[in-house]
């Protein structure tokens, strides 16, 4: 009876030291994940707050407004980058680099996106942006958009360099309607034979060197050799010898 007794009580003093060592357990567990709330939630709203802070940020550096020459247009910043083109893209070959454009917005992929860049000087492209603003320098018409200028080369356009000087949004002594006679005058080249594309970029751009050499005059480049009387001569003759160039490379211009 007595050997019982004893053994019913150090059954009974296990169960009440295990159930204090539960009860003591849980206690510590519930006080860790009380601290851990109290920290996790100050901690989640900086997450949070710093989160909204990067997404502002990046939502104010994704686009700005180009109010140069009343331009008045948005365009994502430079920089900024997605992970597919626009459907309306289309693709020019500069060297060996791909570049593409939609609505005055280069991109040029790298490591699996599409980054908005700056279109390098000296870049052919058959077209100009939808919207583009024309401005005027010694009689010499540029196409500007998204901080981007244009100038007119026989079968196209291509990148130049900022106008240097006051430039106008109408070009000296003319009438409004003759100024758009004269920035819609275009000579359009045509491949005779089928040319790739990366063959014409590579065709224009040697004869862009050579009409260079020849007239000393570079539409990429403001001509401050050449006095501003002799600009539009000049600018008369490297398209002459552009479109004659590219004749003799199989190209057809009208």
């Amino acid at each position: 009876m007595l050997s019982n007794l004893k053994r019913y009580s150090a059954v009974a003093l296990s169960i009440i030291m295990l159930s204090a060592i539960s009860f003591f357990s849980f206690a510590q567990l519930a006080q860790a994940e009380g601290n851990r709330d109290s920290v996790r939630a100050p901690g989640q709203s900086g997450n949070r707050s710093a989160h909204a802070v990067s997404r502002g940020s990046a939502t104010q550096q994704r686009s700005f407004v180009d109010s140069r020459y009343q331009h008045n247009r948005s365009y994502p910043a430079r920089g900024y980058s997605v992970r597919s083109l626009p459907r309306d893209h289309r693709g020019v070959t500069y060297g060996h680099s791909r570049y593409y454009s939609s609505h005055g917005v280069w991109y040029r992929y790298n490591r699996g996106r599409y980054v908005v860049v700056a279109p390098p000087f000296g870049l052919f492209v058959p077209f100009l942006p939808l919207a583009y603003t024309t401005i005027w320098m010694y009689g010499v018409p540029y196409y500007y958009a998204n901080d981007t200028y244009y100038t007119q080369t026989p079968g196209g356009y291509v990148v130049a360099e900022p106008p240097q000087g006051e430039v106008s949004e109408t070009p000296p002594g003319a009438e409004p309607q003759e100024s758009e006679d004269i920035a819609d005058s275009k000579m359009f080249i045509y491949p005779r034979n089928g040319q790739s594309e990366e063959r014409q970029a590579k065709d224009r751009y040697e004869c862009h060197k050579w009409a260079v050499e020849q007239t000393k005059y570079d539409p990429t480049k403001f001509p401050r050799e050449i006095p501003a009387d002799q600009i539009m001569n000049a600018r008369a003759d490297y398209q002459r010898a552009m479109a004659t160039c590219l004749d003799g490379r199989g190209y057809t211009a009208k």
